[in-house]
C-alpha cells in the first residue's frame, strides 16, 4: 500500500508541475492534452488506493 501512495504522491507531483506550466503558458488546463492525461493517471490512483481502503476497512469490522 504504501508503494501505490508513493506512486500516487509522485504522479500528483507531475500533474502539478504540467498544470503549472501549462498555466504560465497561459493555456487552459482542460485544452492541455497532457495534463488531462496525467489527471486521469493520478484519478486512477486514487480509485485504486480508494478500493484498497474499503477492502480493509471491511476486513477489519
Amino acid at each position: 500500500m504504501s508503494r501505490l501512495l508513493d506512486l500516487l504522491e509522485e504522479e500528483r507531483r507531475k500533474l502539478n508541475q504540467l498544470g503549472e506550466a501549462s498555466l504560465k503558458q497561459a493555456i487552459p488546463l482542460w485544452d492541455n492534452p497532457a495534463v488531462q492525461e496525467q489527471s486521469r493517471r493520478v484519478d486512477e490512483l486514487v480509485a485504486r488506493v480508494s478500493e484498497i481502503k474499503a477492502k480493509q476497512s471491511r476486513v477489519l469490522r
